[in-house]
């Protein structure tokens, strides 16, 4: 005990005061540390779980940026092929165009030629029997003087028949 009074300490106080310290520690440890202890083990089940729904999260985000880069390169594919073929139709198009064009300027030509022809020979026709008619006139005119009208037709029938040939 002597050790006791030569530091300065009470061993009653000493006592009292390690009792209040169990006291106060097992108070602490009932009332506080497990409340908080409990709080704290909630809040690190929620942030883990944050950081697990935000790992598939990222992976989903991954996920449909893979399938958006698939649908884009497919939909570019399908674009190639549609302007390709869009291509080719018109190609096909403007040559089925230009046929038709040619057809119907060989049809017309072909129309035009016929139509010509008619008409040459319509002319042809007319001018005969207009340059028949006016050699009828020039021979009643010639022959009027010097033969008879019995004599007149009988010239004049040949006249038309060599004419007529």
């Amino acid at each position: 005990m002597e050790i006791f009074k030569e530091f300065g300490l009470d061993p009653i106080m000493l006592g009292a005061q390690i009792l209040n310290f169990l006291i106060i520690f097992y108070l602490l440890k009932r009332f506080l540390y497990k409340p908080v202890l409990g709080m704290l083990k909630t809040r690190e089940d929620k942030i883990k779980e944050g950081i697990k729904q935000a790992e598939e999260a990222r992976e989903t985000l991954e996920k449909t940026i893979e399938q958006e880069k698939k649908i884009l390169a497919k939909a570019h594919e399908e674009a190639k092929a549609l302007v390709l073929d869009a291509r080719t139709k018109a190609v096909e198009t403007s040559k089925e165009i230009e046929e038709n064009t040619k057809k119907q300027a060989e049809k017309i030509l072909m129309d035009a030629r016929v139509q010509i022809e008619q008409d040459a020979q319509r002319m042809e026709s007319e001018l005969s029997q207009k340059i028949s008619l006016l050699a009828e006139e020039m021979l009643e005119k010639s022959l009027k003087d010097v033969f008879g009208e019995k004599e007149q037709k009988i010239i004049l029938g040949k006249a038309l028949k060599n004419i007529k040939k």
